[in-house]
């Protein structure tokens, strides 16, 4: 018996005493047996698995959560790429994404092993034993443990993301901190940290925001003070939905439309593998870039300029939902929507049947959708809608979200050749 399968069989021993203590939604060695024709089924199952981890297990900072995301993915598309030909194929495919993704989340979040190892047991029972299954084990190990080297000292653990940041001086059109709580700026040491396929952060930096006394600003300031007020008399109950609908983390609302993508998809394992890795990379890329031009510009929020700025000042202004803790311009939800937008249209077309979403913000309400595109068209107006946003700084997310997206495409290659 070679080292592999001897791995093998005491994983499947030690897991076979913690499948019945795992939550319900790890997948099961029966269920694994019976999805053992469908080529997505492990991807699918090892998806689900990543976002328990990241939810039940995750880091403080999105950036960080989208890291484990790449990581993870990364190491299984790189696997899955020395598949052999044949019959062969699928259950090197499955032992190589169910291996690379468990190991690289156990060393990121350590205090999920016991689930995840018995996971991994459980999909390991439903490949067929053999030479195929045993590579397919050791690629994704060693994908998994050169990924997370690779990664080492990225700048995006917690401590780094947010790292301090000196206010400037209270002058009009510069961020300070915001009501309610004045908490200090966040996300600043994004910009420096190393991204996964930009050369450099500020690659695809933003031209200034309008100038505050532009036609443009006016405008902005007018919509957001109107729509975007807690006590707004002119935005709809739906308008008001919309808001509160997409105020939550980017990663987790993405969470389902990019399984959506996943599910529906009628390509290989190893493509499907690829969206998930690229997604996560991609947008990991597109936070450093949107810090990068937040910080270059540090335009302050709607609630610091109608509080404080020249146009129709009003001391009590309040919007519809606290405001972040960093600039406005451009919007970080919205820079997530476009490279989102971008990834998505790309790798699963831009279409799709109509599926639906849910959101931790607002429970029990779930919006249903045809497009990507209209999740960006949503996320621009929700952060004006919230009160905590201008459409400008919205319009300019997308575009610089966009940018880094394309850039992740033509990339791509570079980013999955199998590390070693």
């Amino acid at each position: 018996m070679n080292a592999s399968r001897s791995s093998r069989s005491a994983l499947l021993a030690f897991g076979s005493a913690l499948v019945l203590a795992a939550t319900a939604a790890v997948p099961s060695a029966h269920a694994a047996a019976a999805t053992a024709g469908d080529s997505g089924a492990v991807v699918r199952d090892w998806y689900d698995l990543t976002a328990q981890t990241v939810a039940a297990a995750g880091a403080p900072t999105q950036i960080t959560n989208s890291r484990t995301w790449a990581i993870s993915w990364l190491a299984a598309a790189r696997a899955i790429r020395g598949a052999p030909a044949g019959r062969d194929r699928t259950p090197f495919e499955d032992a190589a994404v169910a291996s690379a993704v468990h190991d690289a989340l156990v060393a990121l979040a350590p205090a999920r092993a016991p689930q995840l190892d018995a996971a991994l047991a459980a999909t390991l029972a439903g490949i067929p034993d053999g030479s195929a299954e045993d590579r397919g084990v050791a690629a994704g190990a060693r994908q998994a443990r050169l990924a997370l080297a690779e990664r080492q000292g990225d700048g995006l653990d917690p401590a780094s993301v947010n790292a301090p940041f000196t206010v400037p001086a209270a002058a009009p059109g510069v961020w300070q901190p915001t009501p309610d709580g004045y908490a200090p700026a966040a996300q600043y040491g994004n910009r420096v940290a190393r991204p996964f396929l930009l050369d450099s952060p500020s690659r695809y930096r933003l031209g200034p925001p309008p100038a505050l006394d532009s036609r443009r600003y006016r405008a902005d300031l007018a919509e957001v003070r109107a729509y975007g007020r807690a006590d707004s008399a002119v935005r709809t109950p739906r308008q008001t939905e919309t808001a509160t609908f997409w105020y939550g983390s980017s990663l987790t609302l993405y969470t389902e439309p990019l399984r959506v993508a996943v599910a529906r998809s009628h390509r290989s394992a190893a493509d499907r593998a690829e969206l998930v890795a690229l997604f996560h990379a991609a947008l990991v890329d597109t936070q450093i870039a949107t810090s990068d031009s937040k910080y270059a510009y540090t335009r302050w929020r709607p609630v610091t300029a109608i509080r404080t700025g020249d146009i129709a000042t009003d001391p009590t202004w309040t919007p519809l939902h606290s405001t972040p803790a960093h600039p406005d311009y451009p919007s970080g939800h919205t820079t997530y929507a476009g490279a989102a937008e971008v990834v998505l249209d790309a790798l699963a077309g831009p279409r799709t049947a109509p599926f639906s979403v849910s959101s931790p913000t607002a429970p029990g309400v779930r919006r249903t959708y045809t497009s990507w595109a209209q999740l960006t068209r949503d996320n621009v107006d929700a952060r004006v809608l919230s009160g905590i946003h201008t459409r400008s700084a919205d319009e300019a997310g997308v575009v610089l979200g966009k940018e880094v997206g394309r850039h992740a495409l033509r990339n791509a290659d570079r980013l999955l050749e199998p590390l070693g």
